[in-house]
């Protein structure tokens, strides 16, 4: 079952960003899991040689990384006081 959100979902919501970012991240996980899982099976049957698997697998796990750093360290989810709501 979906997650539900109590409320009318809004953006400027802290708790909002901070579920909607992190299911991004899941999404970022799984997509990255599902295309190298694939990409490395086919290499490792020998169906196809791709000498550049390697560093495309090694590019996305490090945006994939940056992304978790992001999303877990860095960002603010405090309610900002300044808000313009014009």
């Amino acid at each position: 079952m979906p997650p539900r959100w109590p409320r009318k979902p809004d953006r400027n919501d802290p708790e909002y960003r901070l579920l909607e970012d992190r299911i991004n991240f899941a999404l970022h996980v799984a997509f990255f899991a599902a295309c190298n899982s694939g990409l490395w099976f086919f290499d490792t049957l020998k169906q196809a040689h791709w000498p550049w698997a390697k560093w495309v697998t090694l590019t996305w796990l490090g945006v994939l990384v940056l992304h978790g750093i992001f999303i877990f360290a860095i960002a603010d989810y405090s309610l900002k006081e300044n808000q313009n709501n014009g």
